[in-house]
């Protein structure tokens, strides 16, 4: 052994337990480049059966013999990953769009303008909240879009990879928004204020995306931005009846017990 003054650790005993690494690896299945490869891939399969029968359930449109000189609109699979907060995968993602680059204004889009919650709303709401020590909620709704309705009258292609074959030369007359439409912002926004109306909300003066309630001692703050919803009330109980009721109106995510604040954050 050497006669150096120096402590180090093999001399005092001391050793870092050996750590084997984990050389596992986690097949995931690339993006498809179309609807074609995904439909060879199990798991990117998978996610567009689950698409496209919650569009059916949803009674997203109706198939109909194409009608003579109209528009239809073009459809097309969008794919994503979805992970979780450490990294992994949580899903394959799959999402029917509607090319709305192929909509003509005045035939089937008219006004396509939605209001967006103004970021001075967003910090004077949650300072209130803060200061009167209220709770505060997060929600989001799930496939925003496809609860808003049409007034316009809009056909589209069927969908690629899954044209019905007794009927291929139909078309589906949709009868609820779908992600892609250049009017879907709006017929959500439109959807959406319409419930908080019949509810018992009244829209502020000073910003359409701020919906407030105000009934003897009961007041609540609604912030509506996009699909996200920041819910403030001046009680836990009343709070709570009015996410009871959003419950059974909409699809919806609760986030209270996750970090849901980035779209906020950006404001």
């Amino acid at each position: 052994m050497p006669t150096h003054p120096m402590v180090t650790h093999a001399k005092a005993g001391i050793f870092k337990p050996f750590k084997r690494m984990n050389c596992h690896v986690t097949t995931t299945s690339p993006l498809p480049r179309s609807y074609v490869h995904a439909l060879r891939d199990p798991n990117w399969k998978e996610a567009m059966l689950d698409e496209y029968n919650a569009l059916i359930t949803n009674g997203t449109w109706v198939l109909v013999p194409r009608p003579a000189n109209v528009n239809v609109v073009r459809s097309m699979w969008l794919f994503k990953h979805k992970f979780n907060a450490d990294g992994s995968l949580s899903r394959y993602k799959a999402r029917l769009v509607a090319n709305g680059r192929s909509q003509q204004q005045g035939i089937d889009c008219d006004e396509t303008f939605s209001p967006v919650v103004k970021p001075a709303t967003i910090r004077t709401v949650l300072s209130l909240a803060v200061s009167r020590d209220w709770p505060i909620h997060q929600l989001d709704v799930k496939n925003v879009f496809l609860h808003g309705h049409l007034s316009e009258t809009v056909y589209m292609h069927q969908p690629p990879g899954f044209v019905d074959p007794n009927k291929p030369n139909y078309v589906c007359h949709l009868q609820r928004s779908l992600y892609g439409l250049k009017q879907a912002p709006r017929a959500w926004f439109q959807r959406f204020a319409s419930y908080t109306t019949r509810v018992g909300f009244q829209h502020s003066k000073s910003d359409s995306s701020l919906f407030i309630f105000h009934r003897g001692s009961d007041i609540a703050y609604l912030l509506l931005y996009v699909d996200d919803i920041i819910l403030t009330a001046s009680s836990s109980t009343f709070l709570q009846r009015i996410i009871a009721s959003l419950h059974s109106e909409f699809a919806m995510k609760d986030l209270r017990q996750q970090s849901g604040w980035s779209n906020w954050n950006k404001c």
